[in-house]
């Protein structure tokens, strides 16, 4: 069960990494990629700050956030052009259903992908951090979420 929580508190690092604010351009960042990214390394960096995280924590966990980031903005460019292939589709007086199911079929299989990269992201950077930093985020994790 500790083990789980540990799991589930350093997972908190992947959802800081890629938090849905991030890519609605939340808080006035607007679309840029980079600005965000910006802002999430500040983020990330803060909460590295308070679990008192090595030097080579640090390169870990951001060479970790770096790979996400860029994978998270390949797969929201890609989310884009499906959404207006779907809506060129439905505006058309003919539209290809078969086409719109590959279409979702093809934005799924590509989520899915990406929730494996960030559970892979979440236990390489469990298997960063000490125990007791560990231990910290599992805690927070518990209070923000209600999870006990």
């Amino acid at each position: 069960m500790m083990k789980k929580l540990a799991i589930a508190g350093s997972a908190v690092l992947a959802v800081v990494l890629l938090s849905g604010f991030a890519f609605r351009g939340g808080h006035g960042w607007g679309h840029n990629p980079e600005r965000i990214k910006q802002m999430v390394t500040w983020r990330l960096n803060d909460k590295l700050e308070d679990l008192d995280a090595t030097d080579a924590q640090r390169q870990s966990i951001n060479a970790v956030k770096d790979r996400l980031f860029d994978d998270g903005v390949k797969l929201m460019e890609e989310q884009h052009g499906a959404r207006e292939e779907a809506f060129t589709q439905l505006a058309s007086d003919t539209p290809d259903a078969q086409k719109l199911h590959a279409l979702v079929d093809a934005r799924i299989d590509a989520m899915r992908a990406f929730a494996h990269k960030m559970t892979d992201a979440a236990l390489e950077v469990h298997g960063t951090l000490t125990p007791e930093q560990r231990k910290e985020l599992a805690t927070e994790f518990r209070e923000r979420t209600g999870v006990k």
